[in-house]
């Protein structure tokens, strides 16, 4: 009786040992699908890179001066966004608007004189037809007239004059923008050519970076490009090659076009600049690799929905992409999540990205 006991504890311990190992020899052998994400395996062209510095500056950066001398009674804050002709700082007027009303003066005076003389001319001239007035009189008023004529030439010049120094009083945006420094502040009095706010345009962007000599055949004029800061990855368009080198640094300019404003001003990036021709390779994500010690593969998922290991090698390589060679063919959906324990023959169930 007792050997019949013992018997039934060991079975009933092989029986839950069974249970609890078939999930896990279900798993090994591909009973459970893995949940993957995919890419697909395309043509694509690329060209090995060179990381080069760049920075993010504006297009329009500006500051801006007085025009006139005088006193500084408004200056916009440090922060203000304001559009094209918006005043930024105005500058007291007192002086320049009593100028105003005194050469408005003169120049009523000078066209009431004009006026007068225009009146004695003809006036003369019908006189003179008449032989009752001497011809040097009507000589005479004929240049007082001209003189007149000069005269208010000269007043209106000098209004004009005034009253575009008092227009300039008023600081305006020449641009969209954001005030982004105060250079001088309200009270304070400013000559001609102060700086008084400079402006910034912080929506139309470029990057101007440098790379060696060596590169530039191999970059040109509406070249799509990556920049990197960190974490952020933006493009940005070849919009001027300067083809003139330094002679110390044996580097040529590069300056791109930024897609809206992804980086802020003043912003440290890495150009990523083509070393060579661009062609035509088979790439995938770098995520799609595995390292293994008997080397590079990459999984395929197969048309049974099973993950299949390519052994592959690789080339050139262009941000996230690198180009790859083994039997993986343009199109084949290869895994870029998930593969990192995935066995040869495993069936998977790919997740949407």
């Amino acid at each position: 009786m007792i050997g019949i006991k013992n018997l039934k504890k060991t079975l009933k311990g092989i029986l839950l040992a069974c249970v609890i190992a078939w999930p896990m020899l279900t798993m090994a052998q591909g009973g459970r699908p893995a949940l993957v994400r995919v890419a697909v395996a395309e043509q694509q062209s690329l060209a090995p890179v060179n990381l080069v510095a760049g920075t993010v500056v504006s297009r329009s950066d500006a500051k801006l001066s007085a025009e006139v001398e005088g006193r500084l009674v408004e200056v916009a804050d440090v922060g203000t966004r304001v559009t094209e002709g918006d005043a930024l700082a105005r500058i007291e007027d007192t002086t320049l608007r009593l100028r105003q009303q005194e050469l408005r003066a003169e120049v009523s005076r000078a066209e009431a004189r004009l006026k007068f003389l225009d009146g004695e001319e003809r006036r003369f001239t019908r006189l003179a037809e008449s032989n009752l007035a001497a011809a040097t009189q009507l000589d005479l008023t004929r240049s007082d007239r001209d003189v007149a004529r000069g005269d208010l030439a000269v007043a209106q010049s000098r209004l004009a004059q005034n009253r575009d120094l008092l227009e300039r009083t008023v600081i305006q945006a020449p641009f969209d923008g954001v005030v982004v420094e105060r250079l001088m502040t309200p009270g304070e009095r400013v000559s001609e050519g102060s700086d008084v706010v400079r402006l910034v345009d912080q929506q139309h962007l470029e990057v101007i970076a440098r790379a060696p000599l060596e590169n530039y055949p191999y970059v040109f004029e509406g070249l799509d490009l990556e920049l990197r800061a960190g974490p952020m990855v933006a493009q940005g368009v070849v919009r001027t090659v300067v083809a003139v080198g330094d002679e110390n640094t044996h580097q040529f300019e590069i300056r791109l076009d930024l897609d809206g404003s992804p980086f802020p001003v003043g912003q440290t990036v890495r150009v990523a600049v083509p070393v060579a021709e661009v062609k035509k390779v088979l790439a995938v994500p770098r995520d799609a690799l595995v390292l293994r010690p008997e080397g590079i593969t990459v999984f395929v998922v197969d048309a049974n929905d099973q993950a299949q290991q390519v052994n592959v090698t690789t080339g050139i390589g262009a941000g996230d992409k690198i180009e790859i060679f083994g039997a993986v063919a343009p199109g084949d959906r290869v895994i870029v999540r998930g593969n990192e324990r995935l066995q040869p023959g495993q069936a998977v169930s790919v997740q949407e990205s």
